[in-house]
């Protein structure tokens, strides 16, 4: 229970004061998790999770729970509301589009098993760990960049065993790395006029080095740069998909 506390109320970004739970006289019935953040300059109401037991689906129930989610959204001053479904999971989609949400972004999952394609490092730049503040310089940096909910700066601050990294041109940071203890990447970056120079990949082979990892495991969204760079490394992509859904307000 700690652990799933930990999860979708920490680093998820879920609050119980966002949440609701639909209860009759047997127990709960459903709920809906909330969250909300400045999410890339625009304030934004995510839908952790919505769920109804299987005996009462059909009711009506998750369209209530919907309606108290969005009310919430708007008298928070929220501009938008996201969140993520599972591709094939064509009921959970119907429902949200009926709810006016619409897909935007594509969510891929990748993963290495061999890392022996990290071996060529880059010897020119130096990588070393930083701390989170450090990491965060970085955003500003990258730009307008879309980056998917769970990989975002506030996701990564509030997660357990996270490692971050980065690549210096002298003073000057050129690249970061954040991942986990088991090899989640939540991201990697480097600037745009030090690519095709190995940073990145080095990046990643100092971190299995000294976190002692066997695999690597990635995701993100519709972003062409990325996925050329892990197919190069040999990252194969896993079957599950995801959709970012919004809904302007």
């Amino acid at each position: 229970m700690e652990a799933f506390r930990k999860r979708f109320f920490g680093c998820e970004g879920n609050e119980l004061k966002n949440s609701f739970i639909a209860v009759e006289e047997k127990g709960p019935a459903g709920l809906v998790f909330g969250g909300i953040k400045d999410y890339q300059g625009i304030k934004t109401m995510r839908c952790g999770a919505l769920c109804i037991i299987p005996d009462y689906r059909g009711k009506g129930i998750a369209d209530e729970l919907f309606y108290l989610h969005k009310e919430r959204a708007i008298s928070e001053g929220c501009s938008q509301m996201m969140l993520e479904t599972i591709v094939g999971n064509d009921r959970a989609m119907n429902f949200y589009k009926k709810h006016g949400y619409e897909k935007v972004y594509d969510l891929q999952y990748f993963k290495l098993s061999d890392l022996s394609n990290l071996k060529h490092l880059d010897k020119k730049h130096y990588i070393r760990p930083i701390d989170f503040n450090g990491l965060e310089e970085s955003r500003e940096l990258m730009g307008d960049v879309h980056i998917n909910w769970q990989n975002d700066f506030p996701y990564i601050e509030r997660s357990e065993g996270q490692h971050n990294y980065g690549a210096f041109d002298g003073d000057k940071l050129i690249g970061i790395l954040s991942i986990n203890e088991f090899g989640r990447i939540n991201l990697i970056w480097v600037d745009r006029k030090y690519r095709g120079k190995g940073i990145a990949a080095s990046l990643l082979s100092g971190a299995a080095e000294r976190l002692n990892l066997i695999k690597l495991g990635a995701s993100f969204p519709n972003n062409y740069a990325l996925y050329g760079f892990y197919k190069k490394l040999g990252f194969e992509k896993e079957k599950i998909e995801q959709y970012e859904m919004y809904l302007p307000l």
